[in-house]
């Protein structure tokens, strides 16, 4: 389960909005104001008769009255969007976090400056006292929460594809010689087809004009819908020797898969795939489309070769790619092991992310993938997911109860 687009950039009006997102001072900050100017203050800290330093939450209030309550108040709860709450969050991972800006692991250059002053006592009564506070609910911010409106990324995709339906069939299996189907598609190979031909290096047909008025948001739902599609099955194709174009494909095998299932998002599935329009897109590559590995390949070939090869992958058994229907579901079940309330484990230094701040959630999210924050647990988890998913991610956590 693949869904990946952080590599893609789209001009207006079709950007992609997943393109690597530059984290603004103000947009980052877990306990920027916090740790400023605390250098000096480890005498607020209290020693065992072991000699051990122990957290002290009333000197930790005295430092977020000083320095914190502007971003994260004396209750706190964020000022304002991406400010996380802090109230009521676990004190081993404030800790962490503040260690991790110390060490440079979260690029934010005013906090790794900040952190690299503050000593660990001060960590600790810092963290003690917004550990203590009771958690934010959700709902309670000024500014509304902001949700898909429409569902899940699946079925929003859905709510898109009633034009496209015209010509590339219904759920995407296209019965019109010439026209792809989209069923079981690769997602990010679709995006790049769609902006493609949004920049005139495919040709054409009239309905593409409505590529030009939707958000990037709204294309990559549509990828997810149809990429979560079965394709149907062809038993022939009208022209062409399915035995005689596989062992041309064998070099075609090494990007598109075994049989023209693609187990790379970024490389189109060929099985199954509508018979005329195998024919004119691969020829395409001598002229057209730019891409220098297939021109060398196909250059080399005969029409009735790429008639071939053709019909051996339109009679080949395909499948869905992608879950649309349950992703969601299923992603925040992995989420739930280590942040839901049945795994709540101090002992871990894992935040608590219910009713957490929606925006902060999206910027964290996208930090991780863009790996602009380490964690090699949280950069394999978030990797795959462009912002459609992120964005419903997000949503989800921020309107749940607080734990």
């Amino acid at each position: 389960m693949h869904f990946p687009f952080e590599a893609l950039a789209m001009k207006p009006p079709l950007t992609i909005a997943v393109a690597r997102s530059a984290l603004t001072a103000t947009a980052v900050a877990l306990l920027a104001v916090v740790l400023i100017g605390c250098k000096d203050r480890d005498a607020l800290g209290v020693k065992t008769d072991a000699g051990k330093q122990v957290s002290n939450a009333a000197a930790g209030k005295t430092l977020a009255e000083a320095e914190c309550k502007g971003c994260h108040g004396l209750d706190g709860k964020g000022a304002a969007p991406a400010i996380p709450h802090l109230a009521g969050q676990h004190a081993r991972y404030l800790v962490a976090a503040m260690q991790e800006y110390k060490e440079g692991k979260r690029t934010h250059t005013a906090l790794r400056t900040i952190a690299a002053h503050m000593s660990e006592a001060n960590m600790r009564n810092l963290a003690a006292y917004y550990a203590s506070l009771p958690p934010v609910a959700a709902g309670t911010t000024d500014r509304p929460l902001k949700v898909f409106q429409l569902g899940t990324p699946y079925e929003k995709g859905k709510s898109l594809t009633a034009p496209c339906e015209q010509c590339h069939g219904e759920d995407g299996n296209s019965k019109i010689p010439g026209t792809p189907s989209l069923a079981g598609q690769q997602p990010r190979y679709f995006l790049v087809a769609i902006q493609e031909y949004v920049n005139g290096e495919r040709k054409a047909a009239p309905m593409h004009a409505m590529l030009r008025s939707m958000s990037g948001l709204d294309v990559q739902n549509v990828a997810l819908y149809f990429a979560s599609q079965t394709p149907a099955a062809r038993s022939s194709a009208p022209a062409g020797d399915p035995a005689a174009g596989e062992p041309l494909s064998a070099v075609c095998g090494g990007c598109h898969g075994s049989h023209g299932v693609s187990i790379d998002t970024l490389t189109p599935t060929l099985a199954g795939q509508d018979f005329s329009y195998l024919v004119d897109a691969i020829k395409a590559y001598r002229t057209q489309r730019k891409r220098e590995n297939m021109r060398l390949y196909i250059s080399g070939l005969s029409d009735k070769e790429i008639e071939n090869i053709a019909a051996f992958y339109t009679v080949q058994k395909s499948k869905a790619v992608e879950r649309g229907q349950t992703l969601v579901q299923e992603l925040t079940e992995k989420c739930n092991r280590c942040h839901g309330s049945a795994a709540d484990n101090q002992s871990l230094a894992v935040p608590k992310i219910g009713g957490q701040d929606r925006d902060y959630l999206v910027m964290a999210l996208r930090a991780y993938r863009d790996d602009k924050r380490e964690s090699s647990t949280m950069h394999k988890m978030s990797l795959p997911y462009g912002d459609s998913l992120i964005e419903s991610i997000a949503s989800h956590y921020a309107s749940q109860p607080t734990q």
